[in-house]
């Protein structure tokens, strides 16, 4: 059985314009030790397919109108707001896509690790290290040692001291350090890290990658990173899914997607990244725009800015197609391109 298996999700989100419908059919295994890195442009549906598996899209506005999120075989979408709470931050770990708007500026670091650390503990006091019967001063003592020790393993330097520190005191590298602690203070199973690495420059971004694979083979995590960058799937990820307009274009490990890529979407990002060899004006990118999601094309989403669109392509969704074990690509022309 998956760890995580997302079958056939639709969501639409209602705004003044209308209804958008912004995930559509979307399709995604995750195994025990996978990471997979999940790509596109932005307004793709990334992020709202990362925070659909904690279920923590409001609705409304948002409206789920088919599909199952089975997280060791239970369906999330059918769990109740108690039962999800159990689930995250102790099973169900994020790493939210901004540090500067996800800490809270007004309470000190180890003050907001302690209650993930609590929250964690009620569900499974093995996580303290105690047992049920411990009193609330031994937890709290017990969730502040925690607090340090997994600042320590982050890599926050003299974590004693600094876990009395205010977010402000903290580099973004640093802050970025710090929600990765808070995400894993729970030990979850499942990582779903949104954008980890935006906003850092090259060598703290590095850093945090090496950091993540590290906790992956220690703690034998399964993670979910959702990202633009295609360099930094290459460099820590297993499998990748492409995403365009709420659909996965294409889907298998990375090395034969990369090497291989059979949807024209995946070879437009790809011919976008430079090289040490692109000169001055010759990068690669993309005509046109992401359709609306008010209104899409009827058929395939990528058709408007396709170079091979067919009148087939206009007929309806096109299905997966397998090119090579594990590797899919929902194209009519897939194989032949």
């Amino acid at each position: 059985m998956a760890l995580l298996e997302i079958r056939n999700l639709h969501l639409a989100m209602r705004s003044f314009e209308g209804e958008a419908h912004v995930l559509n059919g979307i399709d995604l295994k995750v195994d025990t030790g996978e990471i997979w890195g999940v790509v596109g442009e932005t307004g793709c549906g990334k992020s709202l397919t990362g925070l659909s598996i904690s279920r923590l899209v409001p609705t409304p506005p948002a409206r789920y109108l088919a599909g199952e999120i089975l997280f060791e075989g239970r369906d999330l979408l059918a769990a109740s707001e108690a039962e999800m709470r159990a689930l995250r931050g102790r099973r169900i770990g994020m790493i939210f896509q901004d540090p500067t708007t996800n800490l809270n500026p007004v309470f000190r670091i180890g003050d907001q690790m302690v209650d993930v650390a609590l929250h964690a503990g009620h569900a499974d006091p093995a996580v303290l290290g105690l047992d049920r019967r411990a009193s609330g001063r031994a937890r709290r003592k017990a969730a502040r040692a925690l607090a340090v020790r997994m600042l320590e393993r982050v890599g926050i330097p003299d974590a004693a001291r600094r876990v009395d520190d205010y977010p402000h005191q903290f580099s973004g590298g640093m802050r970025q350090r710090v929600l990765i602690a808070m995400a894993l203070i729970g030990k979850p199973d499942l990582l779903i890290a949104d954008e980890p690495t935006t906003a850092l420059d090259v060598s703290v971004q590095a850093q945090i990658l090496r950091l993540i694979h590290d906790l992956v083979v220690e703690d034998g995590l399964t993670v979910v990173m959702i990202t633009h960058n295609l360099g930094v799937v290459a460099q820590l990820c297993t499998h990748v899914a492409v995403m365009y307009a709420g659909n996965i274009v294409e889907a298998g490990p990375v090395r034969p997607v990369f090497k291989n890529p059979g949807h024209p979407y995946t070879r437009a990002l790809m011919a976008a990244v430079p090289t040490a060899g692109t000169k001055r004006g010759e990068l690669a990118g993309l005509p046109g725009i992401v359709p609306s999601l008010f209104k899409p094309p009827p058929g395939c989403r990528f058709a408007t800015r396709c170079a091979h669109a067919t009148a087939a392509c206009d007929l309806g969704a096109p299905a997966m197609r397998e090119l090579s074990p594990g590797h899919s690509v929902a194209c009519v022309l897939a194989g032949e391109i």
